[in-house]
């Protein structure tokens, strides 16, 4: 079988993290494939930054290198922000090249048209690392839930806040405390805000709803409250109570047919299934019609689960035996 070539955009941690894990398990991810991966190009903004890298693989400004070079064949995309993602994206998939993604921004705003031109063009696209990092959410739902239709999801997206609601509760900490450790730990960014505000949280439900219910509810009646006002007397009171707070993503539909969302501050009982999710992993509860309450728990954050992600859709990819992308 020919070497499968393969290109990358970004070096941040989620891209340095796909860069060594294809390095570090290159040998059983070729076995896997029965072909040689070989890493192309890489693309980033600040070459001098990775000397040690462009001593082993070319490194290059211009995403034209990726664009006009026929060998290519998969994309890994691993930058922030909408753009230059969504064009770089854009222009990867008009070129004829599969591409894998873990920018849940970018494709909350623009997933349904990059699934579009990928089926148009008859290429591939993976976005499970967009959400819920290792938790491989986005292929179980589109491979196993067929004949079940899910009615509900809860979720804890973030695992920043998950984190910093633990040690809250556990260590007692008050809220700058715990953040200032999550930072320290690398669990949050030098600005926390869209992860502390419930942003994250709201693009990676945005994800799903697409996915699962071919929609997204009206952004402007979504309820998006952060983590930044719990108190630690809060989450004490709480815990003598038996319960946890945890910051939750829901979507459903509600009485009146109308798709409800929110993201926000609860505190659940024991009983609740995601009231032992506990540190940066993150969980989604999915209430089907047939097989009833299911649960995937797992790392949701860091390079390591997320390059898991783009890895698995890699393999599906090149293994030619994806589930057929959902278009709203």
């Amino acid at each position: 079988m020919k070497p499968i070539h393969v290109a990358l955009i970004g070096l941040g941690t989620v891209g340095c993290g796909v860069y060594q894990t294809l390095h570090i398990h290159k040998k059983r991810l070729e076995m896997q494939l029965g072909a040689p991966i070989h890493l192309s190009t890489v693309v980033i903004e600040n070459p001098e930054k990775h000397q040690k890298i462009g001593a082993k693989t070319p490194i290059s400004t211009d995403i034209s290198d990726i664009l006009y070079n026929p060998e290519i064949d998969v994309v890994f995309e691993a930058i922030n922000g909408k753009e230059p993602a969504f064009t770089y994206l854009k222009q990867c998939i008009e070129a004829g090249k599969h591409v894998i993604t873990a920018n849940k921004e970018m494709f909350a705003a623009h997933g349904n048209e990059l699934k579009a031109l990928a089926k148009l063009h008859d290429v591939q696209i993976g976005y499970d690392a967009t959400t819920a990092g290792g938790i491989p959410i986005i292929q179980s739902i589109r491979q196993l839930f067929k004949a079940n239709q899910i009615k509900e999801v809860q979720a804890i997206l973030n695992g920043t806040t998950n984190y910093i609601l633990t040690e809250m509760r556990e260590n007692g900490l008050p809220f700058s405390t715990a953040l200032k450790q999550a930072q320290k730990w690398g669990y949050a960014e030098a600005d926390p805000t869209n992860d502390i505000e419930g942003y994250d949280a709201f693009f990676k439900l945005m994800i799903l709803s697409d996915l699962i219910f071919n929609k997204q509810p009206d952004p402007e009646h979504i309820k998006r409250t952060g983590i930044t006002d719990v108190t630690a007397e809060a989450i004490q009171q709480a815990k003598h109570e038996g319960k946890r707070i945890k910051h939750i993503a829901s979507i459903k539909y509600d009485q009146t047919g109308n798709l409800t969302a929110e993201v926000e501050l609860a505190a659940v009982p024991e009983r609740h299934p995601l009231y032992a999710v506990e540190g940066v992993d993150n969980a989604i509860h999915l209430k089907a019609d047939i097989v009833g309450d299911i649960t995937l728990t797992g790392p949701g954050a860091g390079a390591f689960p997320t390059a898991s992600a783009m890895l698995e859709d890699f393999c599906m990819i090149v293994s030619q035996k994806p589930a057929p992308l959902p278009i709203s």
